[in-house]
């Protein structure tokens, strides 16, 4: 029995935001264009169920280049208004458009001449009508056996919310790169590390020029510790790398007499690279696909400006 409620659950919230599909259109249009247009921070308000919505939208919204807050419209009528300033949205959201908590906040956001985003589930609601624009997220029914419990409805609110900040992220051009700066801890910020994070720069990154002997190549890859080195010209371009597969096939080959050689004559020329500000997941990619451990990073000219390591990825746990 417990597994068919599951599906039926799954079921009932899974046509709860399909039929939210239709309903973008003009209405959408509108309050992204509101909370895109906003100066100050998007206010997300909302009583029980649909409050922990709304700080779950408010977020996510933060987190994709639109600045907000969640405030308790209970809250809000005992000192909280004045987190409210000239310039903020409210994005209100009430299953019934009728919670009196969230009315309270219109006459406030009237007075600071501050637009109102809603959503509801009745669009001939009291919130609804003193809105600006609402988005209508009314569904057939709740998840809840007895029709009670927020289930589908703060479903619904929800996905129409992640909806809104997708709209807003596209529509201010925010890139992987401002992700980037807005993550910088956990599994996310993990994932988007720069290759110039984890790299060997500078003394740390081995180089040798092409006429160096190979007795001084082998001392260079030894003290780096990174099983390479790149071949670089006087300028510091790159011209080629060698590793330690190299080293093994010129000594099955040439034996001892690989120490009288130069880096030049055994080095790989045109070696894969990677630049500083490559995401270091796709320098891990091309690591696993090519089934190499390092990869030298160069600039716009060809200058090496350091190395990184497949051990410098694992210490990210990006793996």
């Amino acid at each position: 029995m417990s597994r068919e409620t599951a599906r039926r659950v799954l079921e009932i919230e899974a046509h709860a935001i399909l039929g939210l599909v239709p309903r973008v259109g003009e209405s959408y249009d509108r309050a992204v264009e509101i909370l895109h247009g906003c100066a100050g921070r998007v206010v997300v308000s909302g009583m029980g169920k649909s409050g922990l919505i709304g700080q779950k939208i408010s977020a996510t919204l933060s987190s994709t280049g639109t600045p907000s807050l969640c405030l308790h419209p209970a809250e809000a009528t005992h000192g909280d208004l004045g987190r409210i300033v000239k310039g903020d949205v409210l994005l209100a959201i009430s299953y019934s458009g009728e919670t009196e908590e969230m009315l309270a906040l219109i006459p406030w956001m009237r007075r600071l001449g501050s637009p109102v985003v809603a959503m509801t589930g009745n669009p001939l609601s009291a919130l609804a009508h003193a809105a600006d624009v609402n988005l209508d997220v009314s569904i057939a029914k709740e998840a809840c056996p007895f029709g009670l419990a927020p289930t589908a409805s703060t479903t619904a609110a929800l996905a129409m919310g992640d909806a809104l900040a997708m709209g807003l992220l596209e529509r201010r051009g925010f890139t992987i790169e401002d992700f980037a700066v807005l993550h910088p801890g956990g599994r996310i910020g993990k994932k988007l590390v720069r290759v110039e994070d984890v790299m060997h720069a500078g003394d740390l990154a081995p180089r040798v020029r092409p006429d160096a002997p190979m007795r001084e190549v082998l001392f260079e890859m030894t003290k780096k510790r990174l099983g390479m080195t790149t071949v670089v010209d006087a300028a510091g371009t790159l011209l080629g790398m060698i590793s330690d597969g190299d080293l093994r096939r010129h000594m099955e080959r040439d034996g001892y007499a690989l120490l009288d050689q130069t880096a030049g004559q055994c080095m790989t020329s045109g070696p894969l690279t990677v630049r500083r500000r490559d995401l270091a997941t796709a320098a891990l990619a091309v690591m696993e696909d090519r089934k190499i451990t390092s990869l030298p990073v160069v600039d716009a000219a060809g200058v090496v400006e350091g190395v990184v390591h497949l051990h410098d990825l694992w210490k990210t746990e990006m793996i």
